[in-house]
């Protein structure tokens, strides 16, 4: 072999540091084929079990798995061709290859708490079980902040700086951070609230009655909210003012009221008391109004051109749309009973009365 290698004009070939160290790269290229083909068939077996992280697991692994497997081919590569230049090696290449295998693992983590975040909507989706996505959102960026805070901290204690020195330093510096980055840090804990108390989440019909903030959660990130406004307009909020603000969340009611008050003529009135039983017997029977809420249809007062009766009650629906037809629905039944009773609603009128001038005698006469 050595002679073919001679005659071919690659003499440098020939030296055994040179062909231990393609052998090095050799068995990293076969250990990677079967590394991918024994991932391969593990994600076969997995993707039909019903659990999630098993999912998770193998396709996090498979980049950072070859990553480690390079730079650890690459370590036993280095330290043969430095050994045969006679150059010490382990001030260099070990930190360097353990600095590599401590991003890999971290990189791993990453991947894994993404890909089981992921794994988890798309679960919920198809077998229909609700989910908080913010929450599922909020653990998966929390989990990676750690990850990286971690690995940047075991990175830092491979290359020799002290850790607590570190940590000492970033106490004094945070101070001098926090004043310069105040309006940051309110976002980012302004965030951290709407992730723990939940106020809304994603999908959501919010409103302040204290800004013009209307319309359906978007995004939530740790700096700003995206709401999506009814003309289709982003309206970007961040995070610290909603910790200042009133926030309605019209999403999460459990009824709708209608609450309106309708007024008939003057004449009407011996016919107010059957008008008031009809109306809030039809109410009563009607399907897609709530009998368990409060129901009240009264004779409310005596107005300046009407004899008005009030009308609350809440429906069933919550949706918008339905809503308004249920109203729709609700205030045409009230006209037709009022019509039946031969009565007419009320429009605003005013009746003048005139006297005419007495008399008045004229001098002389009596």
């Amino acid at each position: 072999m050595n002679d073919l290698i001679q005659r071919l004009d690659f003499s440098f070939l020939a030296a055994s540091w040179m062909q231990q160290a393609m052998t090095v790269v050799g068995i990293v290229i076969l250990f990677n084929i079967a590394a991918w083909y024994l991932l391969r068939h593990i994600e076969k077996i997995t993707a039909r079990t019903a659990t999630i992280w098993d999912d998770a697991l193998v396709k996090a692994t498979r980049k950072p798995l070859t990553l480690i497997l390079w730079v650890t081919g690459a370590t036993y590569v280095i330290r043969i061709v430095y050994q045969h230049l006679g150059i010490p090696v382990h001030d260099v290449v070990l930190p360097t290859r353990n600095t590599l295998i401590i991003a890999a693992l971290a990189w791993f983590l990453l991947r894994l708490i993404r890909q089981a975040s992921h794994n988890i909507l798309a679960h919920r989706a198809r077998t229909g079980r609700s989910v908080d996505s913010t929450t599922v959102d909020a653990l998966s960026k929390l989990g990676r902040v750690s990850v990286f805070v971690v690995a940047v901290l075991a990175i830092m204690q491979n290359l020799g700086f002290s850790v607590s020195g570190v940590l000492a330093f970033g106490g004094i510096g945070g101070i001098a951070v926090g004043f310069a980055a105040k309006d940051m840090l309110a976002n980012f804990f302004g965030g951290l609230t709407i992730y723990l108390d939940r106020p809304f989440t994603v999908g959501e019909w919010i409103r302040s009655p204290d800004h013009q903030i209307e319309g359906t959660v978007e995004y939530i990130g740790w700096r700003h909210t995206r709401v999506r406004a009814f003309n289709k307009n982003p309206i970007y909020v961040p995070n610290a003012l909603f910790t200042t603000i009133v926030v309605e969340n019209p999403t999460r009611m459990t009824n709708r009221r209608i609450k309106e008050t309708i007024g008939i003529r003057y004449v009407d009135l011996d016919k107010m008391a059957a008008i008031v039983a009809d109306v809030k017997a039809m109410l009563q029977a009607h399907p897609e109004i709530d009998t368990n809420a409060v129901l009240i249809v009264n004779f409310n007062q005596f107005a300046a051109s009407s004899l008005d009766f009030l009308v609350y009650a809440f429906t069933k629906t919550v949706v918008w749309v339905q809503f308004h037809e249920v109203k729709q629905d609700v205030l045409l039944k009230i006209a037709a009973i009022i019509e039946a009773h031969g009565a007419k609603i009320a429009i605003p009128a005013r009746t003048l009365y005139l006297e005419s001038p007495t008399a008045t005698p004229t001098p002389g006469q009596e």
